[in-house]
């Protein structure tokens, strides 16, 4: 399909094609290197940035260039995993509160216990629960991140409600599963896509994050969190690249995903179709 450029939809479409494409390919790329990632060479030991290596080398005479994109590929994969089952519990858990009185206040108190909790110290937590690892970091960021998108979803549900059609519907007596299939979900599909996308830069950055405090994935993974908390004891040293190209390349990742986002929700929106 060819996009035309003429209007502000056609070129945020493009726009959005383009940063899907760049961060597949990472992804690819990622993966395809996962193996050479691994693999020392103690003749290229800590070795700058240069021709050679354009990242530099490590301690290992590891390249720091396929790391990063391994390291990157891993983050973007457990991301996905994550934000697709904390959207999915958040949107299973805003239409059942919406649409029922009990499970509503169960969803307040759960919210309000899960949001009383420091979100760091929370995904450590269920993380520990669930023995670390790829299994308890995907549960504790799965675990954690779904309030706020159940919160947008109850809204959004409630006000489908006061729809005259709805109100109807219901008088009849058609069943609540006809009414959420047929009429709830296709309405809720721009707010959850845009909350899905959303779901996926504070994913990667949590993963980072109890990965470098060591409570995530294994230190043997080229996860980007352990590449960070490793050369943290050689930054004294002046191995400066071990760490700074690392950092740039996951804050740029999160930056992707928060434009793919934002990206996603102009194109979704009703009010700029005309535009």
């Amino acid at each position: 399909m060819i996009l035309p450029l003429s209007n502000r939809r056609g070129r945020t479409g493009l726009l959005l094609l383009s940063v899907l494409a760049v961060l597949v390919a990472i992804a690819l790329s990622g993966a395809l290197l996962g193996g050479r990632a691994m693999e020392t060479d103690f003749t290229r030991l800590n070795l700058a940035p240069g021709p050679s290596a354009p990242l530099g080398t490590d301690w290992m005479g590891r390249d720091m260039l396929s790391r990063t994109l391994a390291g990157l590929s891993l983050s973007i994969r457990i991301g996905a995993l994550t934000a697709c089952v904390s959207a999915a519990i958040a949107l299973v858990l805003g239409v059942a509160a919406a649409l029922d009185r009990r499970a509503d206040a169960l969803l307040s108190w759960c919210v309000d216990l899960v949001m009383g909790v420091p979100h760091i110290l929370l995904v450590m937590l269920i993380s520990l629960v669930f023995g670390r690892g790829a299994v308890g970091v995907v549960a504790g960021v799965s675990l954690s991140h779904w309030p706020s998108l159940a919160r947008v979803v109850r809204g959004e549900v409630l006000q489908l409600r006061q729809a005259p059609y709805l109100r109807a519907a219901e008088k009849l007596g058609v069943p609540r599963l006809r009414i959420v299939r047929r009429h709830l979900l296709p309405h809720l599909l721009p707010q959850f896509l845009t909350g899905l996308i959303l779901q996926f830069p504070h994913a990667i950055l949590h993963e980072a994050s109890v990965t470098f405090l060591g409570f995530g994935l294994s230190s043997e993974q080229p996860a980007i969190g352990v590449i960070l908390s490793e050369s943290m004891r050689y930054l004294t040293t002046g191995r400066w690249w071990l760490a700074l190209f690392p950092g740039l390349a996951l804050v740029g990742v999160v930056m992707l995903f928060a434009a793919l986002g934002e990206q996603v929700r102009r194109l979704l929106d009703p009010a700029s179709a005309h535009e």
